[in-house]
């Protein structure tokens, strides 16, 4: 039951990460965002990694940097299908496919579920789609592009979680700090790259210079949040297994739609409190399945 209340809770805060990353970015631009909570993630971890006592070795590093370049590639391909739309289809879009990828990697690796377990899964990604849907009126048909860029983002968020699997179980967090490391290179790289290419615009406007304060302190909260869901997911990792933590994670939609609800008001729809509590549901099933398959069996 822990690795199970582990994943949740990390989905959760992810989803709060995303929501302080989506109020920055209305000040500044969501690129920069990223980068700006990479590097707060990064001094987190600096000072995490040497007190959780892990064992730095090229394989905990290598696989650490591999993860933070297939994270920081995934966010970038989501900001571009949600900056194209519909965010109703392409969102939840990308956090099933972001489960399936490492709940079959690690379902073909040989890790078993009872027929309990199966079904919880089944219903925990049918929440997924309930709890990540955000009805929009008029709605129009999602572009071919948006859908790509919707289902490489899910790909490789689904690649980052394979490969935090892979890290040593000795290596505490020291995997992290070479995601977060690794990160801030990529990101910053590619904002030096589109600076260049961008026409050298006027000076800042004192409005925009204000945004830019405001905006700092939110995205270094969201860059916190997700380092400290970052390094939950490892804990619950060495707990549990990669298929079911794939389909917890998911659910970080949740997150984002609670802390929505309660600090702007904004609406909750039917459909997302259905897949919250079918959500609730599913983990509570995933965390005694084999208890319940017993029982069923004795029945």
């Amino acid at each position: 039951m822990i690795p199970v209340l582990v994943g949740l809770s990390s989905a959760l805060i992810f989803g709060a990460a995303d929501f302080f990353g989506g109020l920055a970015a209305r000040r500044i631009q969501p690129l920069r965002v990223t980068f700006i909570a990479a590097i707060a993630g990064l001094a987190l971890m600096s000072v995490a990694a040497p007190l959780s006592g892990g064992a730095v070795s090229g394989e905990a590093l290598l696989w650490g940097a591999l993860s933070g370049l297939s994270g920081g590639f995934a966010i970038v391909l989501l900001y571009a299908a949600l900056a194209i739309g519909p965010m109703s289809i392409l969102s939840p879009l990308t956090a099933v496919i972001s489960a399936i990828v490492p709940m079959t990697w690690g379902l073909l690796g040989g890790e078993t579920l009872t027929g309990v377990g199966y079904l919880a899964l089944g219903l925990a990604l049918v929440a997924v789609v309930l709890v990540g849907f955000v009805p929009e009126k008029g709605a129009v048909r999602p572009h071919p592009r948006g859908i790509l860029y919707a289902v490489g983002s899910g790909i490789l968020i689904g690649v980052f979680l394979v490969i935090m699997d892979q890290t040593p179980d000795d290596s505490g967090l020291v995997p992290l700090l070479a995601n977060r490391a690794a990160s801030v290179v990529f990101l910053g790289a590619l904002i030096l790259v589109l600076m260049t290419r961008a026409r050298r615009g006027t000076a800042e406007s004192t409005d925009a210079r204000s945004g830019w304060r405001a905006g700092l302190g939110i995205a270094l909260i969201c860059g916190t949040l997700d380092a400290t869901a970052n390094a939950m997911i490892l804990f619950g990792l060495r707990l549990g297994d990669l298929s079911v933590m794939s389909v917890l994670v998911a659910l970080y939609p949740a997150g984002t739609i609670l802390l929505a609800g309660i600090l702007l008001r904004e609406r909750i729809a039917p459909v997302q409190w259905a897949g919250l509590a079918l959500a609730v549901a599913a983990a509570a099933m995933l965390g005694s399945h084999r208890e319940l398959s017993a029982m069923l069996a004795l029945g």
